[in-house]
């Protein structure tokens, strides 16, 4: 269980969201399980128990508060902050490796045991594995009964369930219901379209998704990607096939529409979406360090609630990071548009999904790995030495010579990256905030950062860089994004 009790207490009782995902409450009285910011009574002090994650609190017996849906809040930030062999295993366990390879695919994939392993994580997160993923397995059974007319033995196999029973069992001890009375008892709405799913991603509060969304536009790939303000859709590639994601912010969350090929990719799908959108961040706690701040303190408060925008594909990011090298964002997109639409597969004649906005559909999937890497360097429309970088990469990729994943150890992935002909530390440094999700990256040699941090009076070499950003630590790589909004009246207010 959580050992602060008088913290946890207290947040429970200003029913505070910004804990959601950090712990939950368990009242021992009900045998239920809250959010920290249930609106449900607040029980009294010797009722209540206080477990690290769903999964412990189920695992001790409780079950799924139906009123505040502690199962469906935000993740907890603090496993993407960390780069220890714990925080590994619950990105890898929510990106359903446990489902597909095991738990001792899990720990050979971290180089552990799976008793070493299984120790590790009742010691933290209070319970081991197995029990984690049987809790996402619920929340996404769950998600499928609520939002699609998919029969009930087909919701459990592709939520991950073994079996029709083991399926039943966890239902009822999760939710204290049935599969068909969670159905019932669904929010009354507009009837589930056929073939595609549409959940709410949860998030905390304030979300700038405004300039997260504009972010992601502005860099779409042409076939790929489509956006605005207020939308974007992608394709998708996933463990057992292909899909294509809407994604819509709303007053308090996210409206993604989802349509897959095979729906055991829907865990999967989602924790990509969140990593896109830097979801499980807690903007609070980076704003009351950056704010601070006398000079990065300026371009904190102007933009509250600010993401590090993600990829839903770290190798494909890879890619795109190289293609970037020493040039304009315009000049990236034209040659990625030019390389998906001749190597890239095109979806089928009708779209995955229809828009809801005017936006025409994305077209195609980004090139996989193993076609660039196949691909004459000489034949690419890039200078001959970035081009034959790109290759390279793809190379160490589909090699596995280079690990890219949401087990990757960032830090360590950083400095491996560098070792490759053509990787500097820009590229491998943005693969690392971009594509892996490092909160404390400074891309202090980026043309943008140096060109803001000059507007604001301040010395910008790469040396000046590092050493001004030291005091931005453990967030450094909001940092960069706030850099990359500041604006020449900024400086006024700095001074």
């Amino acid at each position: 269980m959580v050992e602060d009790f008088e913290r946890c207490y207290r947040a429970v009782l200003a029913r505070d969201a910004r804990f959601d995902g950090w712990f939950v409450t368990a009242v021992t009285s009900t045998h239920i399980y809250c959010r920290p910011s249930c609106p449900a009574r607040t029980p009294g002090r010797r009722n209540v128990r206080f477990h690290p994650s769903a999964a412990a609190a189920q695992q001790a017996g409780f079950r799924a508060c139906k009123r505040c849906r502690p199962d469906a809040s935000p993740g907890s930030p603090e496993w993407n902050v960390r780069q220890d062999v714990v925080a590994r295993a619950m990105r890898m366990i929510s990106e359903g490796v446990v489902d597909r390879d095991g738990v001792a695919g899990l720990a050979q994939r971290l180089a552990y045991s799976s008793r070493q392993l299984n120790r590790l994580l009742v010691s933290e997160v209070g319970t081991g594995p197995l029990a984690l993923a049987r809790a996402q397995r619920a929340q996404t059974a769950r998600v499928l009964i609520e939002t699609t007319e998919l029969a009930v033995s087909s919701v459990a196999f592709a939520a991950g369930f073994a079996s029709v029973r083991q399926f039943n069992d966890t239902i009822r001890e999760v939710f204290a219901c049935t599969p068909t009375e969670l159905r019932r008892g669904r929010a009354r709405g507009p009837s589930p379209t056929p073939d595609v799913v549409s959940l709410r991603l949860a998030h905390r509060l304030p979300f700038d998704a405004a300039g997260t969304m504009a972010f992601l536009a502005q860099r779409a790939v042409p076939g790929v990607e489509i956006g605005s303000t207020s939308y974007f859709a992608r394709t998708l590639t996933l463990p057992h096939g292909y899909g294509t994601v809407e994604l819509v912010p709303e007053k308090d969350y996210v409206r993604a529409r989802l349509r897959l090929d095979d729906l055991r990719d829907l865990t999967p799908a989602v924790q990509r979406c969140r990593r896109l959108l830097d979801l499980d961040a807690d903007p609070v706690a980076v704003a009351d360090h950056l704010g601070s701040d006398t000079l990065i303190g300026v371009l904190s408060r102007r933009v509250p609630g600010l993401r590090v925008p993600g990829t839903v594909d770290p190798h494909e990011l890879a890619l795109r990071a190289i293609v970037g090298q020493q040039v304009s964002v315009a000049s990236a997109r034209a040659v990625l548009g030019g390389l998906v639409a001749e190597h890239g597969t095109a979806l089928p004649a009708s779209p995955a999904l229809v828009p809801v906005e005017p936006l025409s559909a994305p077209t195609h999937r980004f090139p996989d790995i193993d076609t660039i890497a196949a691909l004459d360097p000489d034949h690419l429309p890039l200078p001959r030495r970035r081009a034959r970088t790109l290759v390279t990469m793809a190379q160490a990729l589909a090699g596995g010579d280079i690990a890219l994943d949401a087990g990757t150890d960032a830090e360590a992935a950083r400095w491996t990256l560098r070792t490759l002909p053509g990787i500097g530390p820009w590229t491998a440094d943005y693969i690392a905030v971009r594509g892996l999700g490092h909160p404390d990256v400074m891309l202090s040699g980026d043309l943008g950062v140096r060109h803001a941090l000059a507007g604001l009076g301040q010395a910008h070499t790469p040396e000046d860089v590092d050493k001004l950003a030291r005091s931005w630590r453990p967030w450094r790589s909001y940092a960069t994004l706030h850099l990359w909004t500041y604006r020449p009246d900024d400086q006024a207010q700095a001074s």
